[in-house]
Order: structure tokens, then sequence, then C-alpha cells
């Protein structure tokens, strides 16, 4: 119990603070949380990836009688581009599978967010230039645009 709620805490930290970083890039979308979630999910399945764990913060929060906006993180990666990652830095895995959160804000403005794969050369001293980045960051950017789509 400790645990789930300490996680619905720590999202909530990220989103909040998050909102503020430079590497944190954000997109909003016409869609629910849940129908943008699926959305992404498709998106990533259909490209070849694994998704690794879909995670409802808003039921985790339910079950220990607190309530959060609808909150929504898909992991999920491609080993091809996660392991020369960690080839070049093994603490990536730190970072490794990627991320996207979604979530409601107090508008009710839904929002698909994600730590630009900058970020991950940065934090552990991968080369800003390498292939997999470059990748990395044109995936997420297409992933998401998928999810966010009008259609």
């Amino acid at each position: 119990m400790l645990r789930k709620t300490l996680s619905t805490a720590i999202v909530s930290s990220v989103i909040a603070t998050g909102a503020m970083s430079a590497d944190l890039v954000t997109k909003t979308s016409p869609h629910s949380v849940s129908d943008t979630m699926d959305r992404l999910e498709a998106a990533v399945t259909g490209a070849g990836a694994t998704v690794f764990a879909r995670v409802d913060h808003a039921a985790g929060a339910a079950k220990v009688d607190m309530e959060l906006r609808p909150t929504q993180m898909l992991m999920f990666g491609n080993p091809k581009l996660g392991t020369p990652a960690m080839l070049d830095s093994q603490t990536a895995g730190l970072d490794l599978p990627l991320r996207v959160v979604v979530y409601a804000d107090a508008e009710g403005v839904v929002n698909v967010a994600y730590h630009a794969p900058a970020h991950l050369a940065e934090t552990h001293g991968l080369p800003a230039d390498a292939k997999y980045i470059a990748i990395m960051t044109g995936a997420l950017d297409k992933l998401t645009g998928k999810a966010v789509a009008a259609e």
C-alpha cells in the first residue's frame, strides 16, 4: 500500500515540477486519457516496439482512498535502441525503457508528456550525436503524434 501511495506521489510531483523542465516534451490531446493511451499503445505495438507496462496511477490512488485526476503511464522500448545506449552507459537503464505519461490537468485538458531523449544523453553522458538518440527522438514524436491526432 505504501509503495502505491509513494508511486502516486512521485508521479504527481514529476508532473507538477516537470512542466517547468526544458527536457520535458508535452503535447495536448483531443481525446480522453484512456483513449489517448489506447492510441499510443496501438502506435507503439504497430511500430514493433514492446510494451512493458501500462500503469493507471488514478486507479492506484483509488485503491488507497485517494483521488487523482486520470493519469496513465506507458513503458515501452526496443532493445535495438536501448541496448546501444546502455553499452555506452549502463546507468541509462535507469531511464530505459522509455516512458510516456498521459494525464488530465486541473482544467481537464489531456496532456501527453515525456523526457526528450537528449536529456537521456545529458544525464548519462551518452554521445549527443548518437544515432539511437536521434531515432528515439523521432520515434517518440511520431508515436505521441499518432496518439494525439484528431482523426
